[in-house]
C-alpha cells in the first residue's frame, strides 16, 4: 500500500499543523550485507523529516482557458534543507494530459513547474541512494489551484500552499549513510554508539553534481508552511533516539548480568557411614 500523509493548506505562507506521520523503511538484506562491504549500525535509527507539496500563482490577466495557474510540486527539507544526501532522485507522475507526464528530477531542488487549469492528484516517487534503502517511496498528493474561501476575486500575490509533513525512518543504517549524515542539519543522527568509528566516505552519486544549490535560498521560501516546530520536533526525535539507545545499552548489560548471576549447580554429596 503506498505511503499517505495528513495535508495542511494554507493560502498565504503562515505556518501548519503538524500531524505526524512516521514511514519506516528498511533495507533488504544484499549480498554486498552479508560479505561486510556494507556493515550496518544495529540498533540505531536514522530519521529524515521531508515536505512534499505544492505551490499555485493565478496568472490574473495572462490567465488562458488552458492555462490559469503556474504552479510548483516538490519535496523538500522540513526546514528547507537540500536532501540530496539521502535522496538520489524523485519521479514526478503528471495528468495524462502534460506532455511527458512522467518527470524525472535528479538533483536538488527536487522540483518541477508547470501551467495548467485543473486540478489532479500527483504521485510522487521518492528514490533513495544505494546505501540509504534499496526500496522506492510512493506518496500521492492534489494540487490545489482554487483557495477553499472563493469568495471574491482570486489574488494574483498571495499563492494556494498545499504542503504534507512525513518522518522517514531507517533502521539499522548502512555504516557509510550513517557517516555521510551524522552533521546534516536536515537528518536526525542519534549518538555514535561506543566504540564505533566513522569510515572514510566515497563521493555520492548525483549529490548536487548539477550545482543548483541549498533550499534555503529557495525563491518560493518565503511561502514555504512552516512546521515551526520543525527545529523542535528534530530536537525531540534526537532524544528519542538517544533513550531507544540507552535502553539497548541497558538490555545488553542487564542481559550481562544475568549471566553471571545463574546460580551453580551444587556439588554431588556423599554420605559417610
Amino acid at each position: 500500500m503506498p505511503q499517505t500523509a495528513i495535508e495542511a493548506q494554507v493560502e498565504d505562507g503562515g505556518s501548519a499543523s503538524k500531524p505526524q506521520r512516521i514511514i519506516k523503511l528498511s533495507k533488504t538484506t544484499d549480498d554486498s550485507d552479508k560479505k561486510g562491504t556494507n556493515k550496518r549500525v544495529k540498533d540505531i535509527e536514522v530519521c529524515v523529516p521531508i515536505v512534499y507539496g505544492t505551490i499555485a500563482f493565478y496568472l490574473g490577466r495572462k490567465a488562458s482557458e488552458s492555462q490559469s495557474h503556474k504552479w510548483t510540486v516538490y519535496v523538500r527539507g522540513a526546514t528547507n534543507e537540500d536532501l540530496g544526501a539521502v535522496i538520489k532522485h524523485v519521479v514526478f507522475q503528471l495528468h495524462p494530459s502534460f506532455n511527458n507526464p512522467t518527470r524525472i528530477v535528479e538533483a536538488p531542488p527536487f522540483e518541477l513547474s508547470e501551467c495548467g487549469w485543473g486540478e489532479f492528484e500527483i504521485g510522487i516517487s521518492i528514490f533513495f541512494h544505494s546505501d540509504v534503502c534499496d526500496k522506492h517511496l510512493d506518496l500521492y498528493h492534489m494540487l490545489k489551484l482554487y483557495p477553499e474561501d472563493e469568495s471574491g476575486p482570486q489574488s494574483t500575490k498571495k499563492p494556494v500552499v498545499m504542503e504534507s509533513y512525513n518522518e522517514i525512518v531507517f533502521p539499522d543504517p548502512s555504516e557509510c549513510f550513517f557517516a555521510r549524515v551524522q552533521n546534516h542539519p536536515a537528518v536526525v543522527v542519534p549518538r555514535m554508539p561506543a566504540g564505533f568509528s566513522l569510515p572514510v566516505l566515497a563521493p555520492v552519486e548525483n549529490t548536487n553534481e548539477k550545482g543548483r544549490g541549498d533550499t534555503k535560498d529557495h525563491p518560493l521560501s518565503q511561502w514555504f508552511l512552516n512546521f515551526s516546530e520543525a527545529d523542535e520536533l528534530l530536537k525531540l526525535a534526537s532524544a528519542r533516539q538517544q533513550v531507544q539507545a540507552h535502553i539497548v545499552k541497558l538490555r545488553r548489560e542487564l542481559s550481562v548480568i544475568d549471566g553471571m548471576s545463574q546460580p551453580l549447580k551444587p556439588a554431588s554429596s556423599y554420605e559417610c557411614t
